[in-house]
């Protein structure tokens, strides 16, 4: 494992209305079999200080999207520490067709997590460690549960990828159909339509967020950075995802986990299954769900009313916080 190489903000990319955060420093870091993922950490700026975020985002995201999230969290007193998962965002990209999801193994995200930690957060952050995860990125975090289990106090997850709400089978003939279609050497063609089809979707359609101006700026990120997106997930992608949520959700995959989480659902969800995030969140011991009624699948991306909601329920379960989780969520 190499040491990761730090630029100050050099490897970060900004637009007119989404500025680099304050107190940021960015580099590459080389994993055991020589991809090179991108990560940044962001420091605090309120006080007093109550340790460090990592978050883990979702497919097609980049450490660019999280910037107000960064700030939001900064204000509270919390450090940041983030990386763009191998194949998309600024790190290396696993096959030729550098616009393609692809992943062979849910297993290799999980790997990455602890040189991150040994080399990036555990030198330079502050503890104590909290999870703040997305959809993939909260997928993610559940399979990684045992090594974040000595690492991190509390996972936060946002929308977690637990069931697609857009794929005419169900998680397990999805999974066996891919499966075939990569057994016949199809694991890096498209799921499904031409590349970047429609591509980007108008507001009025997008599935993604209520917001207009949130979406505007995002859109503005790949736009101005288009080396940062990702087009359409493969079948590989779609197999590998689905073996994982297969995975989390065995019985005794699920009595092994001891990391207290909260999972936060999106009442308007149409990219993952809602009522399996609450049905999977209420069966765990030591976790709790909540679910922001009208909101969209990027919570973090949507309007006002939706993520002050959010934030209200992480205040309330991430200790150090004057709230009590309870009067949050009636509050919210």
């Amino acid at each position: 494992m190499l040491a990761p190489t730090d630029h100050p903000t050099s490897l970060l990319r900004e637009t007119e209305d989404n500025p680099v955060p304050e107190n940021a420093s960015a580099g590459m870091l080389a994993m055991h079999d020589g991809k090179r993922l991108r990560f940044a950490r962001f420091g605090a700026t309120g006080r007093p200080l109550r340790g460090t975020v990592i978050i883990l985002a979702g497919r097609n995201e980049c450490i660019e999207k999280y910037f107000e999230t960064i700030r939001d969290l900064a204000a509270r007193g919390f450090g940041t520490a983030m990386f763009d998962w191998r194949g998309q965002g600024g790190s290396d990209r696993l096959i030729r067709r550098a616009d393609r999801g692809f992943v062979r193994s849910f297993d290799s995200y999980v790997r990455d997590i602890e040189p991150f930690f040994q080399d990036v957060v555990l030198p330079d952050c502050r503890a104590p460690f909290y999870i703040l995860g997305h959809s993939t990125g909260a997928l993610i975090a559940l399979l990684a549960h045992r090594q974040l289990a000595i690492r991190v106090r509390r996972m936060v997850l946002s929308a977690p990828l637990l069931e697609f709400n857009d794929l005419p089978f169900s998680m397990l003939g999805t999974r066996r159909m891919t499966g075939m279609l990569k057994m016949i050497g199809l694991g890096r063609m498209i799921m499904s339509g031409r590349e970047r089809n429609g591509w980007p979707a108008p507001f009025a359609t997008n599935k993604l967020t209520s917001d207009p101006d949130r979406y505007r700026r995002n859109l503005g990120i790949y736009e101005a950075h288009p080396e940062l997106g990702t087009g359409k997930p493969t079948v590989g992608w779609v197999h590998a995802a689905c073996k994982a949520a297969l995975k989390v959700q065995d019985p005794e995959f699920t009595d092994r986990l001891r990391v207290p989480s909260l999972f936060v659902g999106a009442g308007e969800d149409t990219v993952v299954s809602t009522p399996a995030i609450e049905a999977y969140g209420r069966y765990l011991r030591g976790a709790s769900v909540v679910t922001i009624d009208g909101a969209r699948h990027e919570l973090l991306q949507e309007r006002d009313v939706y993520r002050d909601q959010f934030w209200a329920a992480f205040d309330a379960f991430i200790p150090g916080t004057e709230k009590t989780y309870e009067a949050a969520v009636l509050s919210g």
